[in-house]
């Protein structure tokens, strides 16, 4: 091949890479993970070595003629500018979610002096038992056996996002998945509720396919990613710890008298009503990406 064309070649791939580099479908419970790491300031051990990017062809002989000498600063051109590109995604790594302030929090101590049998691993290990849930029902495309742990507003915003899933046909799988750690950073007053704000660190591996071809159409199955959230837990003012033994009580539907499981909303599964109660334990009312790093 001549010099010229295997230019020209180059140009057309360093083109192709250029416009079609952007990030792919996000993914994960919730769509908090995606193919661009996120938040936070560990980019790990990777990086790029630009030193032998460009490996003239020892083996033609003569000089290059002018259209060719032309083609070869454009790709010169190109490469240092696809240099900079990537370099800039990096320096300017998307930022995560902001996160609730220090200021705002009130500390777990004080919390106890309101409810004393208030447990914080008791805590933590709810909240880890809700992730991983969380996940498992993502991948089977059905959350009706989380309902009792969202708020109704939180609960509709995952499940209208799922949806994109089931109208395509696509399965977002998260397997190997690992809760590695759980801290409760305090809390605060809102209205008629008590608010306990906690950091999930995990490790999920997360890939999305095609439910009629099977192929993977974004994510991997062998990248682990390590993920950053902010949970906000909400209860009812007032309700202490022990009142109700249960996390789920039982409860009569006020519309055709079927027994339900519910903690602060279900759906009767013979009426289809949605029931709400008043007081409640604690339920997932929001979830923010605060940081995600792939290796």
């Amino acid at each position: 091949m001549k010099k010229g064309k295997f230019l020209l070649w180059i140009i057309l791939i360093l083109a192709a890479v250029i416009v079609f580099s952007g990030p792919l479908a996000i993914a994960d419970f919730g769509d908090f993970g995606g193919s661009s790491d996120y938040g936070g300031s560990d980019w790990g051990s990777s990086s790029s070595d630009w030193g032998s990017s460009y490996d003239s062809d020892s083996s033609s002989s003569g000089e290059m003629s002018g259209p060719e000498i032309v083609v070869f600063f454009v790709v010169v051109i190109l490469v240092i500018f696809l240099f900079f590109k990537l370099a800039g995604r990096k320096k300017s790594r998307p930022a995560g979610a902001t996160t609730v302030a220090a200021s705002k929090l009130r500390s777990i101590e004080e919390y106890r002096q309101r409810d004393p049998r208030f447990s914080e691993p008791q805590m933590q290990g709810k909240i880890s038992n809700l992730y991983i849930q969380m996940q498992n029902c993502w991948t089977a495309k059905n959350l009706d056996s989380l309902r009792p742990y969202f708020t109704d507003v939180a609960y509709a915003q995952f499940d209208r996002q799922l949806d994109n899933y089931r109208q395509n046909s696509r399965t977002n799988y998260v397997e190997r998945i690992a809760v590695l750690g759980v801290e409760l950073r305090g809390w605060y007053e809102e209205e008629k509720n008590d608010c306990m704000v906690a950091t999930v660190r995990t490790r999920i591996v997360d890939y999305t396919r095609d439910d009629q071809t099977g192929k993977i159409i974004s994510g991997s199955n062998t990248a682990e990613k390590f993920m950053t959230y902010e949970y906000i837990m909400i209860r009812s003012s007032g309700y202490v710890t022990g009142a109700q033994d249960r996390a789920v009580d039982a409860f009569n539907c006020p519309n055709c008298s079927a027994p339900l499981n519910i903690n602060y909303s279900a759906r009767c599964p013979y009426c289809d009503s949605i029931i709400t109660t008043k007081d409640y334990d604690w339920v997932i009312s929001s979830i923010k990406g605060v940081s995600q790093v792939t290796h």
